[in-house]
């Protein structure tokens, strides 16, 4: 249950983070954004461990789960989320989250394919009734309805689909690295070494696929806001994520944590008093069904 719970804990953070990052890339571009939340979110999860005295976890993990943690990074923080920084630009948040927290299909996959897990078929029909609510909770008010040319909704849906296919092989590859070292310190540990190491790769290509360095250029809100963004999303809701592996199996946490989507619907008829359609009211239903299957097995 713990884990499970963890996993929420992730997705409700993913929520804050994409609406803090959607307000930034109007002012940045997403490779920029990207290079700037890393860097400045990794030093801070570096102070914080080392300010409350867990510096011995990030020395005493192994090699394997070391470079598991680098490359886990590199793929999901580096490439992943540059592309989801193109699609949230491209077609909004509406439309780039819903795609991208498809991830948990290909989770499923991996989670028999690499890690040989004994996936039943409550978690496979759970996952697969997440994913229709949040594509039912995706769709526009109005058949038809977009206000973004076909070409840059093409876009913006491609690079929301690969986002989906390298979280999955990121989140595979910590869930290896986190069963090595099945505790709190550790996985606190392993979630650092995967933003630094991917913060560092950046800065040292950054003069070949950022040219002018425009992540030094950023306003002193923008930078707020993407270091807000990135302690929720990397601190908190990657910490969670992260932890739910300890507790629990990556195709029953995996699922939980893409009903991002959800909390957003619910958000806005909460904060926003956004009308609630028969389409929203059904996809919730959905994802709310798909978590109680997962709970259950």
């Amino acid at each position: 249950m713990i884990g499970e719970l963890a996993a929420l804990g992730a997705a409700i953070s993913w929520t804050v983070s994409a609406i803090l990052y959607k307000r930034a890339l109007s002012q940045a571009k997403p490779t920029s954004a990207n290079i700037a939340r890393l860097t400045y979110t990794g030093a801070i999860l570096l102070a914080f461990v080392i300010l409350i005295g867990r510096s011995g976890a990030l020395t005493s993990l192994s090699a394997n789960v070391i470079a598991l943690a680098c490359i886990s990074g590199i793929i999901g923080l580096g490439a992943g989320d540059t592309l989801y920084m193109v699609s949230l630009k491209s077609v909004g948040v509406a439309r780039a989250v819903p795609i991208t927290c498809t991830y948990p299909l290909f989770n499923l996959l991996w989670a028999t394919l690499w890690t040989h897990e004994t996936v039943t078929f409550p978690v496979v029909a759970g996952a697969v009734a997440i994913v229709f609510g949040i594509w039912l909770l995706s769709q526009p008010k109005r058949l038809g309805e977009t206000d973004e040319p076909k070409k840059v909704l093409l876009k913006g849906v491609v690079f929301a689909l690969a986002t989906a296919i390298l979280w999955s092989i990121s989140i595979t590859m910590i869930n290896i690295a986190v069963k090595e070292t099945p505790d709190l310190e550790h996985a606190l540990a392993v979630n650092t070494i995967r933003v630094i190491a991917v913060a560092g790769m950046l800065l040292v290509v950054s003069p070949i696929i950022e040219r002018g360095s425009g992540f030094r250029k950023l306003s002193k809100k923008t930078a707020a806001t993407l270091i807000a963004g990135g302690i929720v999303a990397l601190g908190v809701g990657w910490f969670f994520l992260t932890y739910s592996f300890i507790e629990t199996l990556e195709s029953r946490a995996v699922p939980i944590s893409s009903t991002t989507p959800l909390f957003s619907t619910l958000a806005g008829i909460a904060l926003l008093h956004e009308k609630v359609t028969a389409r929203n009211a059904l996809g919730s239903i959905m994802i709310v069904t798909g978590i109680f299957l997962i709970f259950l097995v």
